[in-house]
């Protein structure tokens, strides 16, 4: 684990164990790149792996640094002369192997990146790598990606992290202990922990909402604090899409996800703007990794990658905190008000959008990739939809998901009829406490993370 620090209190991400895993079973023979959203903690984390885990360390923060130190990396025929200038321009001392350099935002540098395998073949140094939108093709288009390179993705704090950074460090560890033993919390628990994770779905898991909330106890504050990295993503949109489609885009997730049951309408998000027009522009708010996107499985089972339907998707907020405040963007700031009656779950809006965008990334954080299905009922005038299915070994498992306690779950049965030969596990996340009926297990939402 880590302690990864904000301008207001130090944080514990899991990232940190895969950077130890890289770092000794590596041992230099590639470089590690940090993969994530802006404003999740990347640079923080590396710093900090940087500090405990090595006697010196240099980081080039490639926004921040001069025209000089970028322009380094344009000929590197000579390596010496490399380092002695960045041991001059930071004042630190490199030990041979005992000394990382951290390219920070390397997106902005593609011949630093492209450097990297030289770097990594001359073995004096480790190299960590942070970035946004990397594949962004106008950032790659020249240069030679590099295969030494070890890829780690990263995602805002999931519940876990959350709770850590509430100083809560035993809660997460008793529920994964009653999800394997299947033991039920009784109704008194589960209220209170479902209240505990309504705060995660509003305050989120961007490092610096949670320590707003943290710092000032004000949801208030942290809106206004997801505001400001919402406001950042657009800006990042805007300059790779002048038109405006991205920013469109993203700003339309909530009303998609209320008003479009299966699937995300992008033409309608864009004034009208043909699906052709807009491949490239979805493939870089996907690569830019603050969305995540569920795709329609054609045939259910297993190697659902195979037959996903690049045309037919959902789009989620990679995090559900930014979900919230873009559901409420119409005022200038969601005030407390809205704040608490979500929190309390009186709220009169329809709050399964909300759930469906946490689940979405409580499983993308555990690794699965995200698919659902639609097919037409027996009469024709509507459609089955299975929220989620995940991959379960030669199988597949389907999800149902709901906002509140209520246990109908008649596409999930349809889609088991449908596909009975194909199916693992069936699951429904609801808002109650965890049961079994038949071959259901019903879990509360905070348990979605177990899968």
């Amino acid at each position: 684990m880590c302690l990864q620090t904000t301008s207001y209190m130090i944080f514990k991400r899991k990232i940190y164990e895969e950077l130890l895993h890289w770092k000794r079973t590596d041992e230099g023979r590639t470089a590690v790149l940090i993969q994530g959203a802006r404003r999740i903690g990347k640079s923080t984390i590396a710093e900090e792996f940087a500090a405990n885990e090595y006697e010196t360390y240099i980081l080039v923060d490639f926004a921040a640094c001069s025209a000089e130190i970028r322009d380094l990396f344009n000929d590197i025929s000579d390596l010496n002369r490399i380092f002695m200038r960045l041991q001059f321009e930071y004042g630190v001392e490199l030990k041979e192997r005992k000394s990382v350099i951290i390219f920070d935002e390397v997106q902005l540098a593609p011949k630093a990146r492209q450097a990297i395998k030289y770097l990594v073949k001359d073995g004096r140094y480790d190299y960590i790598e942070t970035g946004s939108l990397i594949s962004i093709r106008k950032n790659v288009r020249d240069i030679l990606i590099p295969s030494e390179e070890t890829k780690l993705y990263m995602y805002p704090m999931d519940y876990e992290e959350f709770r850590w950074a509430l100083g809560d460090t035993a809660t997460i560890k008793l529920l994964q202990e009653c999800f394997r033993d299947r033991t039920s919390l009784g109704d008194a628990t589960n209220r209170k922990l479902m209240r505990d994770f309504r705060l995660y779905m509003l305050v989120g898991g961007m490092p610096q909402a949670v320590a707003a909330y943290l710092d000032t106890n004000n949801l208030e504050k942290v809106d206004s604090a997801k505001r400001s990295v919402i406001t950042l993503y657009e800006d990042d949109f805007n300059k790779i899409d002048p038109t405006g489609n991205a920013s469109k885009m993203f700003r339309q997730i909530p009303a998609q996800l209320t008003g479009n049951a299966n699937r995300y309408l992008a033409w309608s998000a864009t004034d009208g703007t043909r699906n052709s027009s807009l491949a490239e522009i979805i493939s870089e708010i996907r690569e830019s990794m603050v969305v995540n996107m569920a795709y329609h499985a054609n045939d259910p089972g297993a190697g659902m990658a195979l037959h996903q339907n690049p045309d037919k998707y959902k789009m989620f907020a990679a995090d559900t905190g930014l979900f919230v405040t873009l559901a409420f963007w119409d005022k200038k700031f969601t005030d407390n008000t809205i704040y608490h009656k979500l929190l309390s779950d009186k709220l009169s809006a329809d709050l399964g959008y909300v759930y469906e965008n946490v689940i979405a990334q409580m499983l993308k954080a555990a690794g699965h990739e995200l698919y659902y299905y639609t097919f037409p009922t027996d009469s024709g005038k509507h459609n089955y939809e299975v929220d989620f299915l995940i991959a379960d070994g030669d199988k597949v498992s389907p999800i149902e998901v709901k906002s509140s306690g209520y246990k109908t779950h008649a596409s999930l049965d349809a889609f088991c009829k449908k596909f009975s030969a194909r199916i693992r596990n069936k699951y429904l996340i609801y808002t109650k406490d965890m049961c079994k009926e038949e071959d259901i297990l019903y879990l509360p939402a905070y348990m979605a993370m177990f899968l």
